[in-house]
């Protein structure tokens, strides 16, 4: 891979199109997308609905085939990769986070975090162990072993993003996580995703309508039509 200013890219992705049948229409939905994101950045792809941001991040986290174009992770080409094997890369180099917390109701905390590294084909870290430093790490060290619905909106997506985070994955995508929540509980897990980011390295791309949040990451990426239109790093 090559490097750019001494660092690595972490996800790469040449002229990434993704097509979806409408009836009669095809919709274009992502138009040849070319992008690079390095190790150790925080970026924001930008725009309103129906722009084709969270398209795009399925075919970059490898949750969705896209028509044409090439995705490299970490170095590892998950184009045509077969869905095991797939499956096994999303588990050790991408963590996920969405709008909605899609936490396991009858376990704790703990528990969830935790999950992921139990499935892991090759663990890393003891789960509990693992679980537990995350956890406090995103100010949860009190709510170890409270369930969901135990937790407000906030603190339940900061256990998903300790969950996302179990195995140590060197790219984070956060899909509109702050557009469930409050301006309180937003604030609160934008300044957690900082803080993993500076205490872990992980590469945070987070997708977003706000413009204000992307304004706080370190480039911002703008997507209309399917199309990145405008690139800049914030003042």
């Amino acid at each position: 891979m090559t490097e750019t200013n001494g660092r690595r890219p972490i996800l790469r992705a040449t002229n990434l199109t993704k097509d979806l049948p409408l009836g009669p229409v095809v919709v274009h939905a992502v138009r040849g997308v070319d992008l690079e994101i390095y190790e150790n950045e925080m970026v924001a792809i930008v725009g309103p609905s129906g722009s084709g941001k969270s398209t795009l991040l399925g075919l970059i986290g490898g949750l969705d085939t896209p028509t044409t174009g090439r995705i490299e992770i970490d170095g590892v080409d998950i184009t045509n990769m077969g869905e095991g094997r797939l499956t096994e890369v999303r588990n050790e180099k991408i963590g996920f986070v969405f709008q909605f917390f899609n936490l396991i109701p009858t376990l704790t905390a703990l528990e969830n975090v935790a999950l992921p590294i139990q499935f892991a084909n090759h663990p890393k870290f003891h789960p509990e162990k693992r679980a537990r430093e995350l956890l406090e790490l995103l100010g949860l060290g009190d709510r170890l072993n409270h369930r969901p619905m135990e937790l407000s909106g906030g603190q339940q997506q900061r256990v998903a993003i300790a969950r996302a985070l179990a195995n140590n994955p060197p790219l984070l995508l956060a899909d509109e996580p702050t557009g469930n929540l409050d301006s309180v509980a937003s604030e609160v897990v934008l300044e957690a995703l900082r803080n993993v980011w500076r205490e872990t390295g992980t590469t945070v791309v987070l997708v977003t309508h706000d413009r204000d949040l992307a304004a706080r990451m370190g480039r911002v990426m703008e997507l209309s039509d399917g199309r990145i239109v405008r690139e800049y790093v914030p003042v």
